[in-house]
């Protein structure tokens, strides 16, 4: 066990990443998942209320608004982008099947409009009584474009100022009506006081919105938002407007550099630090002995065939083909992409520190290398060190498959955290800014 010297006040965040059937690209084929889960509410409401159990701040909903390039073989053997449900609507029906957890989707600054965010987060706080969160991202791909009347996706330089332009009009949204507006007095006729009412008139580079948002200002004042952005503009970005920042990084020294970074980024914008939670992925399968989870590791990569793999690879790495380079060859030098500048160079980074030639890279991809494997108590060390060792205030949970990692997180992980007196046994808020320890933003008036 890590040595517990230091101790930081407060305790970590756990969000649980819901992809279901699970993040692993053939996590549908293996025998305990349900196939069609990412279209049964059954399924993805059990989910939910696993993580509430198990007192999770909150379950996290990514969504991509087309489906990505690839050849159709490869896109009939997966399921996650092909068959799920769309996220805020889903968030709907989970918000009146759960009480307390928070309920975090994405929704995409490039393809939507301001209004129509701001209206529907703001009706999903109330909906769940304050447990809404919005995941704000740029989007990722050519194949989400061309639905939306583009050749090709934004660059990235218009995306994130689109996006911090975007963030700042939802919030205004927010903050149409004071928190006590609404009089609802019978007597006088008076619904609300027309002197809380605040018009917005934002007139900017990329919208033009007049607002105000016709419906009372959230129960969270704003429902939380997450980012995770890791370019320079996303860290720009995220330490200026995020409540909660995801993470990719799995090194625990950049992982540290990274989290020091944001919380710096963040007081320069004049933000409280500890009011940005860094939350880094974290995919976990375990099991009572590190055999057992072995095993279970390997029933699951079996899985996956070998032309998934190399597109999942090609995907990261901007969408170019590498089926036209011989795979025991040097990853190849390839333009800057357009989809995640940081997912790509990170795999470069990879391949050059290991020599890696395409084929060690698929076969990382296959053998899920970026899971932790290993009995309970490797995986709360792993937890423990990032947490104590100022590289996290939590982690983004990751299912390879759903639901057995998710019920072994809940009833192996959880419980060795909780006795190291690292993760709280109930809720003690109601709201997920309560969860998350952040405080509820004033309005305007």
């Amino acid at each position: 066990m890590t040595p517990r010297t230091g101790r930081r006040t407060g305790q970590l965040h756990l969000n649980a990443f819901l992809k279901p059937p699970g993040e692993f690209l053939a996590a549908w084929r293996h025998p305990d998942t349900a196939a069609d889960a990412g279209v049964s509410i059954r399924e993805v409401l059990a989910f939910a209320r696993t993580a509430e159990r198990a007192a999770f701040d909150a379950v996290f909903l990514a969504d991509l608004v087309g489906v990505p390039f690839a050849s159709e073989d490869v896109l009939s053997r997966v399921s996650v982008v092909n068959d799920s449900f769309e996220p805020t609507t889903l968030l709907a029906a989970l918000a009146a099947g759960t009480s307390r957890i928070g309920l975090i989707a994405t929704a995409s600054t490039s393809y939507n409009e301001p209004y129509h965010v701001a209206r529907t987060f703001a009706s999903l706080d109330h909906i769940s009584g304050g447990r809404a969160g919005w995941n704000v991202v740029t989007s990722l791909n050519d194949g989400e474009a061309q639905n939306f009347g583009l050749d090709a996706h934004l660059d990235h330089a218009t995306r994130y100022d689109r996006a911090e332009e975007f963030h700042d009009v939802v919030k205004g949204l927010w903050d149409s009506f004071d928190d006590d507006a609404f009089r609802h007095d019978r007597v006088s006729g008076v619904y609300f006081d027309p002197g809380k009412l605040h018009a917005l008139n934002h007139e900017g580079k990329h919208f033009k919105v007049a607002g105000p948002l016709n419906i009372a200002r959230p129960p969270q004042g704003h429902p939380v938002i997450v980012q995770a952005g890791a370019s320079e503009a996303g860290k720009n970005l995220a330490a200026r407007i995020a409540d909660v920042i995801f993470s990719g990084i799995t090194d625990l020294d950049r992982a540290k550099e990274f989290y020091a970074e944001i919380k710096e980024r963040a007081a320069v914008h004049g933000r409280d630090p500890d009011h940005v939670k860094v939350l880094p992925a974290l995919s976990v399968i375990t099991a009572p002995t590190a055999a057992e989870a072995q095993r279970k590791l390997s029933r699951l990569t079996a899985l996956l065939p070998p032309q998934v793999a190399l597109a999942d690879l090609s995907y990261w790495l901007g969408g170019f083909d590498l089926s036209a380079y011989p795979l025991d060859g040097p990853l190849p030098e390839l333009p800057v992409s357009n989809q995640s500048r940081t997912a790509q160079q990170q795999i470069y980074e990879t391949a050059r520190r290991d020599n890696l030639t395409i084929r060690d890279l698929v076969r990382r991809v296959a053998n899920d290398d970026r899971t932790i494997t290993g009995p309970p108590d490797l995986i709360a060390d792993h937890i423990e060190e990032w947490f104590l060792g100022g590289a996290a205030d939590g982690f983004n949970v990751i299912f390879p498959y759903l639901p057995g990692t998710l019920d072994d997180f809940a009833e192996l992980v959880i419980p060795e955290l909780r006795t190291r007196g690292l993760f709280r046994t109930h809720y003690t808020g109601r709201t997920l800014r309560d969860h998350l320890g952040l405080p509820r933003p004033p309005g305007r008036g």
